[in-house]
């Protein structure tokens, strides 16, 4: 495996509860808080009022910015930012899902940053201080409450883009799997299949000698194909949302990869589509991800092989090897039909008339890929098999 420092300094409460750990955390931090939430569903399952509650038993003045978007917007952003500057804000909390968090975490840099935050975004310039910031989760999908990593959208030039800062970890986290009771069928689907697209961004690597990674991926994997079907029959079982959301944050804490330099290519090219036509992230990477492990199969097919066999139970017995990985990529693609996840560009209106478009922002930091590098031939080329 490669030489590697890890750092997570993320304090991380999990299980029934936690959320009652508001009440020793953020006084460390002061009293003016700033509450970011999305659409309005912590409002209808409760957790915004028992997080309100908390909130003024320790005498917090608390500032709101709700309307946080799927996929979060620089307008957004900079709302958040003027009400830090002119609220004289000591802390944030989000409430909500990877979406929330990760606005927090631009808003967080962006209130310590003399300049336009769009340009640490997109890698202009470098941030130097944060606002400290908490999480209560409440959706299992982008593993954001244990990283330092972030996406936002800036909607008026169609740009998406992952950044990252070792300033921007959580604090601390609260996961109490009962928040995520009330997630919807479709975003419980899209959470599942971007916990195991994270992984397999890892797993998809060419480092030698990294055995125990393999197996944490693998397990992960196999926990999630698992539990989805169980989870989609029961939406309210406790059991199984405490699994995934786990199984969620796991997936992106660094743990995986340590030692590891994962691929990150099917991320960078459905940034691109969901920018161009703002569909749901984990609805992209489900059509997009099949379509680039068939484009990239000869760059690993032993890795391919071993994800079949390791993973779905492939048997390789009178396949070539070629076959089996063949096999496997056929087996996550049907797991993820099968719980109800789009295969196909065309399940959202998409066609071919902005490949390019696409293809032009997904290049816009020239080739990318770790497993295989794609240039702008390759890019086309996923898209097209995907539409």
């Amino acid at each position: 495996m490669n030489t590697f420092m890890f750092y997570n300094p993320t304090r991380l409460f999990f299980g029934k509860g936690t959320l009652e750990q508001l009440s020793a955390q953020i006084p460390q931090y002061g009293k003016n808080v700033l509450l970011v939430y999305g659409g309005g569903s912590i409002k209808r399952n409760g957790v915004y009022d028992k997080t309100i509650d908390l909130l003024k038993s320790i005498d917090a003045k608390v500032v709101e910015l709700g309307g946080v978007e799927p996929n979060p917007r620089l307008t957004t952003v900079h709302k958040g930012i003027e009400l830090c500057r002119s609220e004289n804000i000591d802390f944030i909390l989000a409430v909500g899902g990877g979406s929330v968090i990760d606005c927090v975490k631009a808003i967080a840099i962006g209130a310590k940053f003399d300049g336009e935050v769009w340009d640490i975004i997109t890698r202009k310039a470098t941030g130097t201080d944060a606002l400290p910031f908490g999480t209560v989760l409440t959706l299992a999908a982008t593993g954001s409450e244990m990283n330092s990593g972030s996406v936002i959208t800036n909607w008026e030039t169609k740009e998406k883009y992952g950044w990252g800062s070792p300033l921007t970890f959580p604090r601390f986290s609260i996961l109490d799997p009962e928040f995520t009771y009330t997630v919807p069928k479709d975003q419980t689907i899209y959470g599942m299949v971007d916990i195991m697209s994270h992984v397999l961004e890892t797993y998809f690597n060419h480092t030698e000698n990294a055995p125990v990674q393999d197996g944490f991926c693998e397990t992960i994997l196999r926990t999630v194909i698992d539990t989805a079907p169980k989870l989609l029959d029961n939406l309210g079982d406790f059991q199984h949302r405490e699994t995934i959301l786990y199984s969620g944050t796991m997936a992106l804490n660094g743990v995986i990869s340590m030692g590891i330099r994962g691929d990150w290519a099917t991320h960078n090219i459905e940034h691109a589509v969901s920018a161009v036509y703002d569909i749901p992230h984990g609805g992209g990477l489900a059509i997009l991800f099949p379509n680039w492990m068939e484009h990239v199969l000869d760059s690993g097919v032993g890795r391919f092989k071993q994800f079949a066999v390791h993973v779905f139970g492939i048997d390789p017995a009178g396949r070539s090897d070629r076959e089996t990985a063949l096999a496997g990529i056929a087996a996550l693609r049907a797991f993820w039909s099968s719980i109800g996840a789009p295969s196909r560009l065309a399940d959202y209106g998409i066609g071919e008339d902005k490949l390019e478009l696409m293809a032009d922002k997904a290049m816009v930091y020239g080739p990318f890929g770790n497993f295989q590098k794609l240039n702008h031939e390759d890019v086309l080329a996923i898209y097209r098999r995907s539409l």
